[in-house]
């Protein structure tokens, strides 16, 4: 006799048994399946099986519905957390390119003293002070810079394509602090 023969001398005979351990353990909507799966594991591993093979077989079947059951955790405890934060709309990539590319154009529009100070404050996160001190001017002067630079950005972002501000943009951040 042949392995596939032994194989389903062995799914004959304890088929049902592996079915209803996983029936009280994990309930009639995935029995059928982590049964299957034990006895996907029992073929994998044909040369592991012991000669008594039931208790090897409810071995792995304990296993099985253990991942089963974690995963099921994870899933609700996944259901339960997008209910509770909501799911944020994803952008269209064609938006977003549009939006990286009006920011781009934007800011290849500015000065160079412009993107310095723009740079100081979106992407370095330096308060108004620190980045005074960056230029080797005063603070005073450093915020009047600013207040020019954001409106130059905003011009020059209006002259582009329309642009909502993008949260993940530092300067779409700026600009939209600027001007709220």
């Amino acid at each position: 006799m042949g392995a596939a023969e032994e194989f389903s001398a062995l799914y004959g005979e304890h088929h049902t048994a592996v079915l209803r351990y996983v029936y009280r353990r994990a309930g009639a909507d995935s029995a059928d399946d982590l049964a299957a799966e034990v006895f996907v594991v029992a073929w994998r591993r044909w040369s592991q099986l012991p000669a008594e093979p039931l208790p090897w077989l409810y071995e792995v079947a304990r296993k099985v519905v253990a991942n089963h059951v974690r995963g099921r955790e994870r899933s609700e405890q996944l259901a339960v957390r997008w209910e509770t934060e909501g799911i944020l709309p994803v952008r269209d990539i064609a938006e977003h390119v549009a939006a990286r590319d009006s920011v781009h154009a934007a800011w290849t529009r500015l000065g160079e003293r412009d993107r310095e100070v723009l740079a100081l404050i979106a992407w370095e996160g330096l308060g108004v002070r620190q980045a005074a001190q960056v230029l080797g001017c005063s603070p005073a002067t450093f915020s009047v810079q600013l207040f020019r630079a954001r409106r130059r950005l905003r011009a020059a972002l209006a002259d582009s394509a329309p642009f909502d501000a993008d949260p993940v943009n530092p300067i779409a951040m700026e600009v939209g602090r600027a001007s709220g």
